[in-house]
């Protein structure tokens, strides 16, 4: 279920991106784009057409993100901050290894 819902999600995330990328600028943005007549998608019925789009897709998205963060939340069990993790058992520690004697020098 989640990964259904994630991979829509996700759709819905790069139909919104693309969305707005085709909205034609008013303007405002450093006198980048929007000028000049003419051109792709410039009637004013595509313009309220892409603005709902925009809007029905932005809904979507807060809707999966939401249900996705309700998901995650509930698959862990809610635990208090003040409970102590339960370490493991102590094993017995190991001896170290007993030093060999020192090998007699060598005469020379």
């Amino acid at each position: 279920m989640i990964t259904v819902l994630l991979v829509a999600h996700l759709l819905i995330a790069i139909a919104l991106v693309a969305v707005v990328l085709l909205q034609r600028s008013e303007g405002g943005a450093l006198g980048i784009g929007g000028g000049g007549g003419g051109g792709f998608l410039t009637a004013r019925g595509t313009t309220n057409l892409l603005t709902r789009t925009t809007a029905i897709l932005a809904v979507l998205f807060i809707l999966t993100s939401i249900t996705l963060a309700r998901f995650a939340g509930s698959e862990r069990a809610p635990r208090s901050i003040l409970d102590v993790p339960q370490l493991p058992a102590q094993q017995q520690p190991v001896q170290p290894a007993q030093p060999e004697e020192p090998a007699a020098p060598i005469a020379r």
